[in-house]
């Protein structure tokens, strides 16, 4: 079978179970072939011998089956960085580069920040930050075992020695450590919520959060400011249709200054909010 006709036999195939068939196709098969996707472009009339057949349609019936594309390849991009992934972590979404570019906004470039990443998963907030910025120190929990040894990973592969991961539920682990700012995307799906079919290959402890999505938030609201420097600022992503939610949350527990932000598609996507006097 010739590139050319496999990448399209497999687009074919994706077509009802992704929004970008061609392009899924085409990693999948670059992945299949361990070569640059400019490879397919540049031989499009190479025959494929059947071992690499059998591997590149092997992973287009997993994504037929709904496993996100990451997963097969084991590796996404994030904030430019080329990230791995697996079934214990959470792949990172493009509307959480939101959370980066504005914990970025508040991180001078000569600085030497203390910042905290709650709930890591993968490390991609906490290594896209840390590659920005390599004078501040930088602080990743998760309660997850598995998830730190991908994020572990993720910041040895950018060679990034500033990044400190500890395994623990939230501030947990933290001690009596003080921090500039904390970040964090923690579950926020409702249990029951229709979107979970689609989601059902990724770790339901990194998506649920209770009846109305609200717990995981509900905790870093009760237990951040403690872990804050006067002024210090707390970074939550969270759902669409939540910000108001999300904003009488940090109300109850004494935040001030809270200011909800939009994604690119212009839905409300990280709210930030600042400590009050300890």
């Amino acid at each position: 079978m010739r590139i050319d006709t496999a990448v399209t036999n497999a687009t074919d195939r994706l077509q009802p179970v992704s929004d970008s068939p061609r392009l899924d196709a085409e990693l999948l098969l670059a992945r299949a072939l361990d070569l640059p996707r400019s490879y397919l472009y540049a031989h499009p009339d190479e025959i494929l011998d059947d071992a690499a057949v059998a591997r590149f349609f092997d992973a287009v019936e997993q994504r037929r089956e709904g496993r996100p594309l990451a997963h097969i390849t084991g590796e996404k991009e994030f904030w430019s960085l080329a990230l791995d992934v697996g079934p214990a972590v959470l792949v990172p979404r493009p509307e959480t580069e939101l959370l980066v570019e504005l914990a970025l906004r508040e991180i001078p470039r000569r600085s030497e920040y203390q910042v905290l990443d709650l709930g890591t998963g993968s490390g991609a907030i906490a290594v896209a930050l840390a590659s920005e910025r390599p004078g501040s120190r930088f602080v990743a929990t998760d309660a997850s075992a598995d998830a730190l040894r991908i994020a572990r990973h993720n910041a040895s592969k950018h060679a990034l020695g500033n990044i400190d991961f500890l395994e623990g539920d939230w501030t947990a682990p933290l001690g009596d450590q003080l921090f500039d700012i904390i970040v964090s995307n923690p579950p926020y799906v409702r249990d029951g919520d229709a979107a979970l079919a689609d989601l059902s290959f990724e770790p339901a402890t990194a998506l649920l959060a209770g009846s109305d999505g609200l717990d995981a938030i509900r905790v870093l609201a009760r237990d951040c400011g403690r872990f804050l420097k006067p002024s210090g600022l707390l970074m939550v992503e969270h759902g669409a249709d939540q910000p108001e939610d999300v904003a009488r949350i940090l109300e109850g527990r004494g935040w001030i200054s809270i200011e909800c932000f939009r994604d690119l598609s212009g839905r409300p996507r990280v709210t930030r909010a600042v400590v009050a006097s300890h």
